[in-house]
């Protein structure tokens, strides 16, 4: 038997052999086997090759978040100052509004609203700079108000500016007048920045609470600006005055 014949009779008998398994059912069994191996390895690969692209693309993944991140927090901060501007325009509305109601309700004075722009920084004096001066008319002695009531009076002016002197500073001195008590006595400052009442009869009788207005005496300050309310009250009786603290 030459070769050709040989290997045709191979081949023969290799079909034929597959023929038979196929008939069998023992091909069946074998290429599902064969096909579940090549499943398990199609497996394998892919999930190498998801964690390899995850692994190509977290990078610009990163980059990208970081960007946003970024862009974010640039718009945060864009916010917040709009949100800062827009609370000190309703502030400053709001402090405006209460000046007009001050000033209807006191039409004997006229006023010039002022801003203040310094402080004195020393910490035993109690000054402060407004943006206004002679050229606004301001001279020296004219008391200082806010809605709530009596801050100083100016002690110093230039052009554009003047200097106050504070109620709570150490060489002010104040009279005033106790309402409720219906009596007089003298607001001190202090190097603390505390404010207290001096002077005060010991006939008379001061609570906490009271209100204190200015008395107009001495021509310091015009009368009736009020100032503050008593808090506590200090009476002995081997002492000549009462003393009291007040809180502006």
């Amino acid at each position: 038997m030459n070769s050709r014949s040989l290997q045709t009779t191979i081949i023969f008998l290799v079909v034929g052999g597959i023929l038979v398994l196929a008939f069998s059912g023992a091909l069946g069994s074998a290429s599902r086997g064969f096909t579940s191996v090549l499943i398990d390895i199609q497996t394998w690969i892919s999930s190498r090759f998801l964690g390899f692209q995850d692994f190509v693309t977290a990078p610009r993944d990163i980059v990208t978040l970081r960007q946003r991140n970024a862009e974010l927090e640039a718009q945060v901060s864009q916010l917040q100052a709009q949100l800062i501007e827009l609370q000190q325009r309703v502030n400053e509305t709001e402090i405006l509004a209460a000046l007009v109601d001050f000033s209807r309700s006191n039409p004997e004075s006229t006023y010039k609203a002022a801003s203040v722009i310094g402080r004195d920084p020393s910490p035993f004096l109690h000054y402060i700079i407004i943006n206004r001066g002679s050229n606004d008319d301001i001279r020296r002695g004219m008391p200082v108000v806010t809605n709530q009531g009596l801050v100083g009076r100016v002690d110093a002016v230039i052009a554009d500016a003047a200097r106050v002197q504070l109620i709570t500073d150490p060489a002010s001195a104040v009279n005033v007048y106790l309402q409720n008590a219906d009596t007089s006595a003298v607001l001190y400052g202090s190097v603390t920045g505390d404010v207290s009442l001096d002077l005060i009869s010991q006939d008379v009788t001061v609570e906490a609470g009271d209100l204190i207005l200015t008395s107009g005496l001495g021509g310091g300050y015009p009368a009736d600006l009020i100032i503050g309310q008593v808090v506590t009250v200090r009476s002995l009786e081997f002492e000549l005055f009462q003393q009291a603290t007040v809180q502006p």
